[in-house]
């Protein structure tokens, strides 16, 4: 079965609905699969955070990077902004995690942040198409801060 994709405003933006399958053991869910990338997304490494109840991540964007989040636990908001050269300035806002799990994919150009909206700490999965630094953490960090437009993401 694959995963059903949700309608997104801004063009690259890929965000798909999570299927868990629970039973007397508990439960699983695919995070992504190969065969239902987007063409030309091929993630590189893969990395887990936390976020503090209350605390903000980004905004920020890439030049070259696409980010593959997923968010299956607590409850977030997320903030997209398409800030690609003469495109209409689309703002998306999603709320996902344990309630509504999705996998994310956020293209080069489109400025996004989230912020842990409940109670607990909650996790994050990221799989980048770009490794961090680069080769051996050798070359510029491929990330566009955007702390100054924090007002107009709301967090």
């Amino acid at each position: 079965m694959s995963s059903a994709e949700i309608e997104t405003p801004i063009p690259g933006v890929i965000t798909k609905q999570l299927n868990k399958w629970a039973d007397s053991r508990g439960w699983l869910v695919e995070l992504f699969r190969d065969d239902e990338l987007p063409d030309g997304f091929e993630p590189t490494m893969g990395y887990l955070s936390v976020t503090h109840p209350g605390v903000p991540r980004g905004p920020h964007e890439h030049r070259d990077q696409s980010d593959g989040f997923v968010f299956l636990s607590g409850t977030f908001e997320i903030t997209l902004w398409e800030n690609r050269g003469d495109r209409e300035k689309i703002k998306q806002v999603i709320i996902a995690g344990a309630e509504n799990p999705i996998f994310l994919v956020v293209p080069p150009g489109v400025v996004h942040a989230y912020r842990n909206i409940g109670s607990e700490d909650a996790f994050v999965l990221n799989f980048p198409d770009r490794l961090y630094a680069g080769w051996a953490k050798k070359e510029p960090v491929d990330e566009i801060r955007h702390e100054e437009i924090d007002s107009e993401f709301k967090l």
